[in-house]
């Protein structure tokens, strides 16, 4: 085991209490250490097993697209998706139910200690290992090259926040990204970014932004107009993905606009399950009640926000909504999936931290279908003025649903070359 890669694990075995404990937080009631230390059952000889590694509930719903045409490109194999959380395990969970054929498995990826991760691809034995954007684990990684394994990292990103903080630790993912037969780059700056970490060049391709080939789930426009009735005939944005600090920002924009327009409704919805308790308390302490989706509560008219404490059904809320806030982006989180909403033909709004999406950013900045805000107070001028506009508000939808049209193909470039790995194996 070369020095970096030696430090980090042993790093890891001490930080291993603050571990366990975040992970019990995670699990609940249930044990997380089996689940963690790669002791999952074994695949059977003659099962062909492809495996996709994402972080958590947002980069499975990104790799959703992903993940069907991988089960239908393959019709022979399986596919495990792992996941980090307990609510991405909920997503992947959600999708296999949807299937009959059983052929999409959901295990919590090892941590990334050398044992675990060394019994967890050995049980696995898949034939490809695929890892969603930015995850990247030292001894995963380590653990799939030994065994043969070819590894492709899909939809490949990294920030310039997220390179200065990997710049520190140059010589452990330089060794990481020596175990990368293939990066699949969404951006030039991606790939360019990856590069000054050590990635090679001839093994990496720029193919877009998978994020692009995003499609709507059959039955989600049918729950979307379910919503739009029950919420009635007023004004109604949504504000999607939020975090700690932006909801009582979020709340005083939506007090200025019931000023304006006093039946305007706000739907709520935090990134976080964990934090829903906390977010209902703070719509109470602002003077806005909210209505609580999780129990069956409905907005009744003189409701100012309704809470959507519940997991998976973003995307049919955006599509009930005539405007779109899409959250981690008033406060430095870097923002989440702008493409969601505008897929749906529902108008963009977003504040300043984007550097998660500012390739999205761009692509939508420059069809004029982003509306940008940097504040509070900016934000209810732009609800305010966009609710008094029909006309601006088709011209975004139709902006954003272009863009997203336009920039289409990245899926079917990306498993191109999965199969000239596979093929090559």
């Amino acid at each position: 085991m070369g020095w970096p890669r030696c430090a980090y694990s042993t790093a890891l075995h001490l930080l291993a209490p603050l571990l366990w404990r975040r992970l019990r937080r995670e699990h609940g009631l249930t044990d997380p250490r089996p689940l963690r230390l790669g002791r999952i059952p074994e695949t059977p000889p003659d099962t062909h097993m492809l495996w996709l590694h994402c972080a958590s509930v947002g980069e499975v719903q990104a790799a959703r697209p992903l993940i069907e045409a991988l089960l239908e490109r393959y019709p022979g194999h399986s596919l495990t998706v792992t996941t980090m959380t307990a609510t991405g395990a909920e997503r992947v969970c959600a999708l296999a139910e949807g299937r009959q054929d059983g052929r999409l498995v959901h295990h919590f990826v090892p941590l990334d200690f050398p044992h675990a991760a060394a019994r967890f691809v050995e049980r696995l034995r898949p034939e490809i290992a695929l890892f969603f954007e930015t995850e990247l684990w030292p001894n995963l990684l380590h653990a799939c090259r030994t065994r043969s394994v070819p590894v492709a990292v899909l939809n490949g990103r990294l920030s310039p926040r997220a390179l200065r903080g990997y710049r520190r630790l140059r010589p452990l993912l330089r060794e990481a990204l020596g175990c990368v037969d293939w990066l699949a780059a969404k951006s030039d700056e991606d790939a360019a970014r990856f590069a000054e970490l050590g990635m090679a060049a001839e093994r990496t391709s720029v193919v877009g932004s998978l994020k692009f080939d995003i499609a709507p789930e059959e039955g989600v426009q049918k729950v979307s107009e379910r919503l739009r009735t029950l919420l009635g005939r007023r004004q109604v944005w949504v504000a999607g993905s939020t975090h700690e600090g932006e909801e009582a920002l979020l709340l005083a924009a939506h007090g200025r606009l019931r000023e304006s327009y006093p039946e305007a409704l706000l739907v709520l919805v935090p990134r976080h399950p964990q934090r829903f308790e906390a977010v209902a308390s703070l719509c109470e302490q602002a003077g806005q009640a909210p209505a609580r989706r999780s129990r069956g509560e409905r907005p009744e008219d003189g409701t100012a926000v309704y809470l959507a404490d519940t997991m998976g059904e973003l995307l049919a809320l955006y599509g009930a909504a005539d405007l779109a806030f899409v959250g981690g982006s008033l406060v430095p989180v870097g923002g989440h999936n702008l493409l969601e909403p505008a897929a749906l033909g529902i108008p963009v709004l977003t504040g300043p931290e984007l550097a998660n999406f500012a390739d999205v950013a761009e692509a939508l900045r420059g069809a004029g279908a982003l509306v940008e805000v940097a504040d509070e107070k900016r934000l209810a001028e732009a609800l305010i003025a966009l609710f008094a506009d029909t006309a601006e508000r088709r011209r975004l939808g139709e902006a954003g649903r272009g863009v997203v049209m336009a920039n289409r193909g990245a899926l079917e470039r990306t498993l191109k070359g999965l199969d000239r790995l596979l093929l090559a194996k």
